[in-house]
């Protein structure tokens, strides 16, 4: 099974290497040479243009910002779709929206090319390890001929619907995500800035009903404050853009969800767009006129 790669960033390129480590032959592409170096090194082709990297490609897989950049990669004058033959298998794991979702399938339907949106979640740890959660949106008979490849790079891949439904699941992780991050960041300025040790209150309420995945992944982070990103504020700000518009395209007010938003445009003005999401704690910290203390300090 021949796999062509299209973007190779934070997540993208441990993506392939996990992919190379189960055995599939690769042809990767990228905007950035380094990139394209790094993942040849491991064993992939290197391919100069999307398009090269789609020719005689079973499966193409993209992983990319957002939805302009896909639609211009898979439709755009030097598209892969003017590559790409009939019955080969285009999935979309960057996080856009479902009705981009929707669009890129029927167009590529219209070629004999099937469609899958398939984002994920875990960030780049869980892509280096090869334990992401892949959400899957698309025909069932596609799901099954790609599943081994998603497999290389998950630990669980979950079909959740037809076309689009992929897209919807991820908006959905989205906002847990995001706004649990927003109410632990309240709850550890509130604590830190009364005296308490939040070491110690993560011990205390781990095991409790607020323990979850995002306190065990990102407390650590505020304790050595190391905002590095891993999930972009840039990258969660567009999917939560995406979120709002979902809502009101179908009649879902989101409160939290927009509240959050309006938060992460605050840090973008503050020059921390580039920060993990986690940063999202230095808003409350500039409200509090109260920084969190580093780890043993």
């Amino acid at each position: 099974m021949k796999i062509g790669f299209i973007g190779l960033g934070i997540m993208g390129r441990p993506m392939v290497l996990n992919i190379l480590h189960a055995g599939f032959n690769v042809k990767a592409f990228d905007l950035s040479e380094e990139a394209r170096k790094v993942v040849a090194d491991a064993g992939a082709v290197e391919a100069l243009t999307p398009g090269e990297a789609a020719v005689d490609s079973d499966i193409v897989i993209t992983m990319l910002p957002n939805a302009a950049i896909v639609r211009d990669v898979l439709f755009g004058a030097n598209g892969i779709s003017n590559t790409l033959r009939p019955g080969a298998i285009v999935i979309d794991m960057s996080s856009v929206s479902p009705a981009d979702s929707v669009f890129c399938a029927n167009e590529l339907k219209q070629l004999g090319i099937g469609f899958m949106d398939a984002p994920v979640s875990g960030g780049e740890p869980k892509a280096i390890d090869g334990t992401l959660a892949i959400m899957v949106g698309g025909e069932e008979t596609d799901i099954e001929k790609v599943r081994p490849v998603l497999q290389a790079m998950a630990a669980d891949v979950t079909h959740v619907g037809g076309h689009g439904s992929g897209s919807t699941t991820k908006l959905a992780n989205q906002i847990l995500v995001n706004v649990t991050i927003a109410a632990m960041s309240e709850a550890v300025v509130l604590a830190s800035k009364a005296g308490v040790d939040i070491e110690k209150m993560y011990e205390a309420i781990r095991g409790g009903l607020a323990g979850s995945a995002v306190l065990d992944a990102k407390i650590p982070l505020i304790l050595e404050r190391n905002f590095k990103a891993g999930g972009r504020i840039d990258i969660n700000m567009k999917d939560l853009t995406n979120v709002v518009q979902a809502g009101r395209d179908i009649g879902v007010p989101m409160p939290l969800t927009t509240d959050v938003l309006e938060m992460f445009h605050a840090l973008k003005v503050d020059g921390k767009v580039a920060d993990d999401h986690v940063g999202l704690i230095q808003y409350y910290e500039k409200l509090a006129n109260f920084e969190v203390p580093k780890r043993g300090k």
